[in-house]
C-alpha cells in the first residue's frame, strides 16, 4: 500500500490477518495505523531528496522549505489528510456495495474487492493500472477546472494559499475538495470493477509524482512537457489569476490542457509568486478548514 500525499492510495484489499477472522473496524484501525507507519519513513525520504535538489536546481531561490511560512500548517495536512481520506474511501466503498450490490457483511466485501470485478478486473494489472491513470486524470482535469469556479473555489482555495509552494504543500486540501475530487474518483474507479491491486502500480507513482510537482525545482521537461507535468508546469497554476492560475489543470498529463485550450508554460519565463487574493486567508488549519463556512 502506498499513500499519496493528496489521499491517494492504494484502496486495500481488506483481508483477515493471519488465519483468524478479523471484524472490519479492527481492519480499519489497522490500516489507519500502517498508513500512519508509511508515511512517515516516505516524508523522511522525500524530504532528504527535493532538499538535494533544489540546492541544485530551486525554480524560486532563497527560503528552503523547513523554513518556509506555515510549515506547521502543512505538516498537519501531510499526516492527517491520507488518515482522513482512508477512511472516508473504504466507508464509501462499504456503503456503495451495500446500496449497489447488496452485499454487507465483511466476507463478501473482502471477496468483492479483492481482485476486482467484471470486464476490467480481467484485464492485466498492469492494464488496469495504466486505464487508471488515464482515466481519473481526465476526469480529476474538468474536476479541477470546476473547483476554479463559483461556490467550489472557497474550498479549493484551501491548496492555493500556500505562499511557498513546495513538496510539502502538495497535501494541502479542504476535505470537502477531497470528497467531490480524488476520494470520489478512486471509488468511482474501484466499484467501475478496477482491482486495488492496480494501485500497487498506480501509488508510488502518484505519491513522488504529486511531491514532485510541486516541488522548488525548474525543471519543465523540455519537449516532454506536453507528456508528463513538471514543477514548473505545475507552479505557473499556483500563481494569480493574471499570472495563469486558471491554466494547467491536469494533476499528470498536460495533454488535457493543450487539447482544452488550458496549457500555459511562458517561454523563458519562471514563476515567482504564488498564493491567493484574500490577504485574510488564515495561516492555521484549524482555521482553513473553517475558510469555506465563513464565506457562506
Amino acid at each position: 500500500m502506498a499513500t499519496q500525499p493528496d489521499g491517494r492510495c492504494r484502496i486495500g484489499p481488506l483481508r483477515p490477518t493471519g488465519t483468524k477472522r478479523v471484524s472490519l473496524p479492527i481492519q480499519i484501525v489497522g490500516m489507519l495505523g500502517q498508513t500512519m507507519a508509511q508515511m512517515v519513513p516516505v516524508t523522511v525520504v522525500l524530504a532528504l531528496v527535493f532538499s538535494v535538489l533544489t540546492h541544485l536546481a530551486a525554480c524560486n531561490p532563497g527560503r528552503p522549505w523547513w523554513r518556509k511560512r506555515e510549515l506547521v500548517t502543512d505538516l498537519c495536512y501531510w499526516f492527517l489528510v491520507p488518515l482522513f481520506t482512508r477512511v472516508c474511501r473504504i466507508g464509501l466503498l462499504v456503503v456503495a456495495a451495500s446500496i449497489i450490490f447488496g452485499i454487507g457483511d465483511s466476507a463478501g466485501l473482502i471477496a468483492f474487492y479483492r481482485n476486482g470485478h467484471g470486464p476490467l478486473s480481467t484485464l492485466p494489472v498492469w492494464l488496469q493500472a495504466v486505464l487508471f491513470l488515464l482515466i481519473s486524470d481526465f476526469v480529476m482535469y474538468w474536476l479541477h477546472r470546476m473547483f476554479h469556479r463559483g461556490g467550489f473555489w472557497k474550498y479549493h482555495a484551501v491548496h492555493h494559499s500556500s505562499e511557498d509552494v513546495d513538496w510539502i504543500s502538495a497535501a494541502r486540501f479542504h476535505p470537502v475538495n477531497l470528497l467531490l475530487g480524488t476520494v470520489g474518483v478512486d471509488v468511482a474507479m474501484l466499484l467501475g470493477g478496477i482491482s486495488p491491486n492496480a494501485m500497487l502500480w498506480v501509488g508510488p507513482f502518484n505519491l513522488f509524482l504529486s511531491a514532485f510537482v510541486h516541488a522548488n525545482l525548474n525543471w519543465d521537461f523540455g519537449p516532454l512537457k506536453y507528456v508528463l507535468a513538471t514543477p514548473v508546469f505545475h507552479r505557473w497554476h499556483h500563481t494569480s489569476i493574471r499570472e495563469g492560475g486558471n491554466t494547467n489543470f491536469a494533476g499528470t498529463f498536460p495533454v488535457w490542457d493543450v487539447l482544452f485550450g488550458t496549457f500555459r508554460m511562458p517561454e523563458g519565463r519562471l514563476p515567482d509568486n504564488y498564493g491567493i487574493d484574500d490577504r485574510g486567508f488564515p495561516s492555521g488549519i484549524a482555521g482553513q478548514l473553517a475558510y469555506p463556512f465563513r464565506k457562506s
